[in-house]
């Protein structure tokens, strides 16, 4: 099948094009960014014309739709690229998706629960009301209606996939990044960084996230929401100690603090659905992937 990848140089989009094409398929990727690699169309999402471009290239039977302006912070401090790009970016796609009618699987995010305390199912906002908790929180909850009443009055066809915390090689450091990658860069660079301690996720490890994503192309089911996530919640502090034992180093330039504002404090995950569905596994323990995690930014930043 013929594959589009959005956000296809990203820290996601990047393993999973490899993902997809190792499945058999026939990938191209899309960036906001000039790229020498191959299949490779230049987009920014937030201009119509350039997704009309984009989508007449080829005749795609799937779009992966990652392309995206991820963070809290990222989304605070740079509100209007964040809206752009995620909001009309994302109805440009789906403007296209009613016309040519391609099948569409769209990365949304664990944020989309917001305040929400309970063990997080994918039925939770159909039956609790939710606050989003910051403007990339709201932004994703926002894709969703967008791709719920595009399937209502089109009848376009879409999955979405909840990503929780997804970490692994391939992310490259910016202040703006998850807590993992900006714990490992300023831990092996002498820097100063914060962990919020009441604060648990499910982190997932980046190889099992993209092959479960891969395979809702072969399993396809309009309509359905799928939790991606980990089977070990653990606590940011967690984290934090197995990233400084490994480099040998105490926690003296941590400092640690209880919660932090606009995010979710526990994210209490249930996957039943993409294991039976998707058979989805969490194949990498966290202790690994964060050792596996380390050695790969000791290459890239050379320490």
């Amino acid at each position: 099948m013929k594959v589009l990848v959005t956000g296809g140089l990203g820290a996601v989009g990047k393993p999973l094009s490899k993902e997809l094409m190792r499945q058999g398929h026939q990938v191209w990727i899309s960036d906001r960014t000039h790229s020498p690699e191959a299949n490779y169309l230049r987009c920014d999402i937030g201009e119509f014309h350039q997704v009309e471009r984009l989508l007449s290239a080829e005749k795609f039977d799937y779009v992966y739709h990652l392309a995206a302006e991820f963070g809290r912070r990222n989304g605070e401090d740079f509100y209007e690229t964040l809206w752009k790009t995620n909001a009309i970016g994302t109805k440009n796609m789906l403007r296209m998706q009613e016309r040519l009618k391609f099948r569409m699987v769209f990365t949304s995010s664990s944020e989309v629960y917001g305040d929400y305390t309970g063990v997080m199912s994918e039925d939770v906002m159909a039956k609790v009301a939710i606050r989003q908790l910051n403007d990339y929180a709201m932004t994703k909850w926002v894709n969703e209606m967008q791709i719920l009443n595009s399937a209502d009055q089109f009848g376009t066809e879409t999955v979405r996939g909840r990503l929780f915390n997804t970490y692994g090689p391939g992310e490259y450091y910016s202040e703006y990044r998850s807590a993992i990658c900006v714990f490992i860069y300023r831990a092996l660079h002498n820097l100063p960084y914060t962990v919020y301690t009441k604060h648990k996720r499910t982190s997932s490890y980046i190889d099992d996230t993209v092959r479960t994503l891969a395979g809702i192309a072969g399993k396809f089911k309009a309509g359905e929401i799928y939790n991606i996530a980990g089977t070990d919640l653990h606590d940011m502090k967690r984290a934090s100690d197995i990233i400084l034992a490994y480099l040998g180093k105490d926690d003296s330039l941590v400092e640690y603090r209880d919660v932090q504002e606009a995010t979710t404090l526990e994210k209490k995950v249930d996957i039943t659905k993409v294991v039976r569905d998707l058979g989805h596994k969490s194949t990498v323990a966290l202790e690994d992937g964060i050792h596996r995690t380390i050695d790969w930014q000791k290459e890239v930043y050379g320490v």
